[in-house]
């Protein structure tokens, strides 16, 4: 017969009015809760109250009757044997009687207690708890599934070990086979349940589990890309956990699998990512490597493998979009031009069609995320095998070793540099082999390990590598002359000025290509060209370069229409061309600054007629208009006042105040870059609009849009530096948005140095109106400048600096150090600047007395204080 038991409503009240004072924040109240708490457990039903009030009144709002719930699972867990057994069966129907309650919040607090109960060794005194849990999965009430679920998924973390054994005639023959149906739910809260139970026996291989692992391990994949992050991230955890204990069974699925782990390691949910982060660490602790290398070498995509194609016109669908860079204004810092930012050039797009995201890449890929995770480490697992194929007398042996080689430079440059003098030369060699695919992924390979070629003697390695990488370009196979050419501009870019001695050399065999390039080539050539042009600058401009060079260019620009997107590449190469031959490239800018500008002027007038009419005029590709003006702003920065002719023949600046105003970023950004570019070149054009632009200037100072705010900020100390004095009416419109700029945390390492330029430029031209600002910002100015190199605009900086000290002293006092600092940084500043720096430096010290001075240069880090005392004698 049913336990029947009505509480006395007395006694309810008292309950009630503890569990509202329990959740008072003050702990006083709290304390003498806990007391009563501890009294009422002499009542023997006391605890029905407890479920009473999470089960039965309705009425009360959800966290009292949750609440009530917990305080019950606590005396379950202290106090459950003395439970008397009317109680105790009571408290279990209740349970089961209220699983599918219609709140979250109860359900999983019933769910609590149970898991409580069960793992108080009771899963043998309630036999009847798993079978009806099981059997109200199947209930049509979602509520009812739901809470049953999640019940078990707590049962299945606390008492795996006991549902695994003899002691409960072993459940999960029954419960694993059931859980897995729910895999397919439509609920994603249910589907991340079922999963997360059946989780929690694989790592024990237990063996219910084990009889369906296949059906498991393919209802997972079913799974793969479900929509709630929740789900994703138990199947992440499932196969993770089976990497360790059924590795047998993953193998077939092994390439899938690995694919899969690479886009989830990029899932837009970090717990999702982070639980597909632990596959690759497991997968490191296996000799799977062996396997992934071993991947790449058997899956060889031989599509046909054509040796010599250089004749077959390319299909359009092989051409993959490029994306232009907008320019962006930046500094050079000490550390030699080694970038910050990674370039994504270096991508393995060695094959035709992006689906061809194969085995082998994905291989590739996972070395690499490997390499970079356990760096040298990794090293002699793969080395023995390395040595092995790399030297192979079977060309798929050796390539899927040139492959891996290249995959493992990034991560494992430091361990690989003592067998490099042996393997450059080989990889050399391997660059005139007979099968096109391994001249291919040689280039690749080399181009992963130039900046260590070009850290040696050129003779040694440099100039063979240059001089087999430019036969490449010119090699009958599409897919070497490809590769060829995005290696050659790799070694391009760590190469810089020592392939001067070479160019007549280099130049020959780009401009040979012109002739010999299909289509999607000559994209890559044009970049070889202008990574060419950025690496060797000024050296470019001697007659017979420029006559060897030019032709082919300007022909290719004759041939192109205004609405050929090939037009970005070749824009972009010829801004890098005439960045490089300054006046060399007079006889041809005029045509190439006509066209320019009737590209933007022809982009804003579509832009209109679509804002008008967007069911008639389609809207424009705004992208035409930022490469040209990315190729005016070459055009100014090459060839300076020469170009002055010719903006004084265009609405130039018209169009820019057009473009300066444009909703797209990008557009704008690059309109910004060619401002402060002819402020440099032709200020005498860009005065008059100067009223127009600053307010312009002034609300796109804003980080939100990083690159479109640093231009900006160029643009501004450009700007001021011609404007002198007169600049003066302009600094509130700048001024606060530039401080507040250099004080935000995560500002990029760019945008804090050109702020700061900008900032010591206004102060140099309107000391008055700067300085009482100085003690807001001198800090992060100081140490924003002391790593840029010594140029002209780290020189009319700190000319504005000392300036302002001298009008404000007493706002760089507090942090004078940085100061010093700063000026330490400079390795041969101007004379007249050296003697700005001495006078602030001796002024300060007289001011607060040898023995102060002596005290706070104290403090100072050795190198500091002995350069400070070395050059300006303090």
């Amino acid at each position: 017969m049913e336990y029947e038991w009505k509480p006395d409503e007395q006694g309810l009240q008292q309950i009630l009015q503890l569990l509202k004072e329990s959740q008072s924040p003050d702990t006083t109240i709290q304390r003498t809760v806990q007391q009563k708490l501890e009294q009422l457990n002499q009542y023997p039903d006391f605890n029905n109250y407890l479920i009473f009030v999470l089960t039965k009144l309705k009425s009360e709002d959800e966290p009292t009757r949750s609440l009530s719930g917990l305080i019950l699972k606590n005396n379950v867990k202290a106090h459950f044997q003395n439970f008397p057994n009317g109680v105790t069966d009571f408290i279990k129907s209740e349970c089961l009687n209220n699983i599918g309650d219609s709140s979250p919040l109860i359900r999983a607090t019933v769910g609590i207690l149970i898991t409580t109960i069960a793992s108080k060794g009771e899963l043998q005194n309630w036999p009847d708890l798993l079978p009806k849990l099981c059997s109200l999965l199947d209930s049509e009430d979602y509520n009812t599934c739901e809470g049953a679920f999640g019940a078990l998924q707590k049962i299945c973390e606390d008492s795996a070990e006991i549902l695994d054994s003899d002691v409960l005639d072993r459940p999960l023959n029954i419960m694993i086979p059931k859980f897995l149906q729910f895999f397919k739910h439509s609920s994603p809260k249910i589907r991340s349940h079922a999963v997360a139970c059946v989780n929690q026996f694989i790592i024990s291989r237990t063996q219910a589990l084990m009889l369906h692992i296949d059906s498991f391990i393919e209802n997972l994949f079913a799974l793969a890309g479900d929509e709630e992050p929740e789900v994703r991230k138990n199947v992440c955890r499932a196969l993770v956990m089976l990497l360790e204990v059924r590795m047998d069974r993953l193998l077939p699925h092994m390439h899938n699998i690995v694919e899969y782990m690479l886009q989830r390691t990029q899932d837009q949910d970090e717990n999702v990512a982070l639980e597909a982060c632990e596959f690759w660490l497991t997968l490191a602790e296996q000799p799977i490597l062996f396997l992934l290398v071993n991947a790449a070498l058997f899956f060889n995509f031989l599509k046909g493998d054509v040796e010599e194609d250089e004749t077959i016109p390319d299909s359009e669908q092989d051409i993959r979009p490029r994306f232009h860079r907008s320019r962006t204004v930046a500094q050079q810092h000490d550390e030699d031009g080694i970038e910050e930012e990674d370039d994504d050039d270096d991508e393995m797009d060695d094959d035709d069609t992006i689906s061809d995201w194969n085995l082998r890449k994905c291989s590739a890929a996972a070395l690499d995320v490997l390499a970079n995770v356990y760096r040298d480490e990794l090293l002699p697992h793969i080395l023995p095998l390395l040595k092995e194929l790399l030297f192979h007398h079977e060309w798929v042996v050796k390539e899927s070793g040139i492959l891996v080689l290249g995959a493992i430079a990034e991560g494992c440059m430091q361990g690989m540099i003592p067998y490099l003098p042996e393997l450059i030369p080989h990889l050399i060699q391997c660059l005139s082999d007979k099968k096109a695919l391994v001249r291919s992924i040689t280039c690749w390979t080399l181009s992963r390990y130039a900046h260590w070629v070009v850290s040696q003697p050129p003779d040694t390695y440099l100039k063979p590598l240059m001089t087999e990488l430019l036969k490449r370009i010119l090699d009958s196979n599409k897919r070497v002359q490809e590769a060829a050419c995005s290696a050659f501009a790799t070694l391009e870019e760590e190469a810089c000025t020592e392939l001067v001695p070479y160019l007549a050399y280099i130049l020959d065999t780009l401009v040979f290509a012109f002739s010999k390039y299909q289509h999607k080539n000559l994209l890559i050539l044009y970049d070889a060209i202008g990574t060419l042009a950025d690496s060797v600058g000024h050296h470019l401009n001697k007659p017979e370069y420029i006559q060897m060079l030019m032709p082919p260019l300007i022909q290719k620009w004759n041939m192109l229409k205004d609405e050929d997107k090939d037009l970005f590449p070749l824009l972009e190469c010829l801004s890098s061309v005439a960045t490089a031959l300054q006046s060399g490239f007079l006889p041809y800018c005029e045509p190439v600054y006509q066209r320019c500008v009737n590209l933007v002027q022809k982009t804003l007038a579509q832009a209109m007629l679509n804002n008008a009419q967007p069911d008639q005029y389609e809207a424009p590709d705004k992208d035409f208009m930022i490469v040209a003006l990315d190729l005016l702003s070459g055009l100014a920065e090459g060839l300076g006042g020469n170009i002055e002719q010719l903006v004084a023949r265009s609405n130039i600046l018209t169009l820019m105040y057009q473009c300066m105003q444009d909703k797209m970023p990008e557009v704008r950004q690059s309109s910004f870059a060619l401002l402060g570019d002819l402020t440099k070149a032709c200020f005498q054009h860009v005065k008059p609009c100067i009223a127009d632009f600053m307010p312009i200037l002034g609300t796109n100072l804003n980080p939100e849009f990083i690159s479109v705010c640093n231009n900006a900020t160029w643009a501004i100390g450009e700007i001021s530096i011609q404007m002198g004095i007169e600049m003066q009416p302009y600094i509130p419109m700048v001024l606060h948005q530039l401080v507040e700029i250099i004080n935000r945390p995560n500002t990029p390492k760019t945008l804090l140095e050109n702020t700061a330029i900008t900032i010591g430029r206004l102060g140099y031209v309107c000391p008055q109106e700067v300085a009482p600002m100085l003690q807001q910002f001198i800090r992060p100015w100081c140490t924003s400048l002391r790593n840029i190199r010594d140029n002209e605009e780290k020189d009319s900086a700190f000319r504005g600096i000392c300036t302002m000290i001298s009008v404000n002293p007493s706002g760089v006092i507090q942090d004078f150090i940085f100061f010093c600092d700063a000026v330490a940084s400079w390795i041969n500043p101007k004379d007249d600047l050296r003697d700005m720096f001495c006078k602030i430096l001796h002024g300060f010290k007289n001011q607060v007395g040898d023995e102060n001075w002596r005290r706070f240069s104290d403090q100072f880090p050795l190198p500091l204080k002995e350069r400070l005392a070395a050059f300006y004698g303090v």
